[in-house]
């Protein structure tokens, strides 16, 4: 079992064994905020569930800071055999990426941001909606690492309820969150396989038309629990949910 107190850092590839570079913004990390010193231990992961347990052999601070590293044992982590996508409706605010972050950390496999009728943000194409996607991205990679999960939930280009529709009728199941109906997740007979789609609304929650069109793709439309959730709590509740009802979590 690897040691969960050690820092994880994210690099492109993890070596079988020998020596190891990290660089860029990750070194930067371990230089300058973590002060990483020579015979110190971190974990090296690719994101994709290659991890690595390393030594730091030298540092390098400053703007092109590295940190050489000695591979002292590698391991790789396999997904669950049941792999759950989140659609989060766009929030206002920090609510969109506070989402991410509690999503990731609760085990998402992946997350695809949803342009929802009543969603208060809006991410237009172009500079600013390529902005606000890299804040979704950076902050999955950062709640990866400290929740020291092996997988980082890449996070998709943002879609309308016309591809989320069509995304759905991929799934093994989708699960749409709203709080005003009689069937609750512990009713459901899930998966043990295969993929989950767990749809989000916004603040004003979906719309008539929306769930319409999910519910044709083959969409279920579910409760957690008697009390409303914020649109970004109520992934993360889901997910936990999710851990104990199927294999996932064992």
């Amino acid at each position: 079992m690897p040691d969960t107190t050690l820092p994880v850092f994210l690099a492109p590839a993890v070596p079988a064994e020998g020596r190891a570079l990290l660089d860029g913004e990750e070194a930067r990390h371990a230089a300058t905020v973590r002060r990483l010193r020579v015979g110190e231990q971190l974990v090296l992961s690719d994101g994709a569930g290659a991890m690595a347990r390393c030594a730091v052999d030298a540092v390098e601070a400053g703007r092109a800071a590295t940190v050489t590293l000695t591979v002292l044992e590698r391991w790789q982590e396999e997904p669950p055999a049941l792999r759950v996508h989140v659609a989060q409706a766009l929030a206002k605010g920090d609510r969109g990426e506070l989402a991410v972050e509690l999503a990731t950390e609760a085990g998402a496999d992946a997350i695809v941001p949803w342009r929802a009728a009543r969603s208060v943000a809006r991410w237009d194409d172009g500079p600013r909606g390529e902005k606000a996607l890299a804040r979704w991205r950076a902050t999955a990679r950062s709640a990866a690492k400290q929740a020291r999960r092996a997988h980082v939930p890449a996070v998709a280009e943002p879609v309308g309820t016309r591809e989320l529709a069509q995304l759905a009728a991929t799934m093994s199941a989708t699960l749409v969150l709203e709080s005003g109906v009689t069937s609750r997740l512990t009713d459901l007979d899930l998966p043990d396989g295969g993929d989950i789609l767990l749809v989000v609304g916004p603040e004003g929650g979906i719309t008539d038309d929306e769930l319409a069109a999910l519910e044709e793709a083959g969409a279920t439309t579910v409760r957690l629990g008697p009390t409303v959730l914020r649109t970004s709590t109520a992934a993360a509740v889901a997910l936990g949910a999710l851990g104990v009802l199927t294999g996932r979590w064992h």
